[in-house]
């Protein structure tokens, strides 16, 4: 399988200019059937507050765009967008279609950006999800997500074998973005894709560096700081070998502790 990652300029709340543009990035990037295609945390919007003004939930225009690109292109397809909770406040998810064009799971940011106050406007989820994505067992998670290592080792321990991560994240700390992302595929023995926005919206300025990174923590890929794409195939038989020949992942020990 090969992973291509679009690391979007997001256009402030447009949700229209910003699909053109993905269908753009993914024409170019010559997208074969079964790839997983990678977009950003709320590629759609950005990284807004304002939920009544970008949930998807009413229109349902980018889980659409999101159906309807996957089954156009034959890939696995995953995206952020915003859905409508409770008390008037959103969650902030992310969604992998089939190839057919089909839903085949969704996950909810566990983590809200608490220095950002998103907690304050989105509700945070409940679980860790892995989900079937071709050969591979996919983990998703979103930005701040990446800070907690126990959720990627709970996904690591249910099968997963390749962990994605979309992100908003900034750029004054784009070195702890590189750092963390090469760590949990090392701890975890998993490929790891992080997909980040790159340009700026109207409060923060992001680097983009969006990269694949193998299961011993080399770099396969990596994006600049300009809007493209990057990309990277992934071996399944090579990351189980590697399990086998070093198996700290079994070795773990951390449900019998304390």
């Amino acid at each position: 399988m090969r992973v291509i990652g679009c690391q979007l300029d997001i256009i402030w709340e447009h949700k229209g200019g910003n699909h053109a543009r993905v269908t753009e990035l993914l024409s170019a990037a010559a997208a074969e059937r079964g790839d997983l295609v990678v977009l950003p945390e709320m590629f759609a919007t950005g990284f807004s507050m304002n939920v009544a003004g970008i949930t998807d939930s009413q229109t349902g225009e980018t889980y659409g765009f999101l159906a309807e690109t996957a089954e156009r292109f034959g890939v696995w397809l995953l995206g952020g967008l915003v859905t409508s909770a409770a008390g008037g406040k959103g969650r902030n998810e992310a969604l992998l279609f089939s190839p057919q064009g089909r839903e085949a799971g969704r996950y909810a940011k566990i983590h809200p950006y608490t220095p950002a106050g998103e907690g304050e406007h989105y509700v945070g989820g409940k679980q860790v999800v892995v989900l079937a994505c071709g050969e591979f067992r996919l983990a998703p998670f979103v930005c701040y997500d990446l800070r907690f290592p126990e959720v990627f080792r709970t996904a690591a321990l249910r099968g997963a074998t390749l962990l994605c991560v979309i992100a908003s994240w900034p750029a004054s700390r784009g070195d702890h973005w590189s750092t963390l992302l090469r760590a949990r595929a090392i701890e975890n023995q998993a490929y790891v894709v992080g997909v980040n926005r790159c340009g700026a919206d109207p409060q923060v300025a992001y680097a983009g560096g969006s990269m694949v990174v193998g299961p011993t923590g080399e770099v396969l890929a990596e994006a600049g700081s300009e809007e493209g794409v990057v990309a990277a195939a992934v071996d399944l038989a090579a990351l189980e070998a590697y399990r086998r020949a070093f198996p700290s992942l079994a070795d773990t020990r951390w449900g019998s502790l304390g």
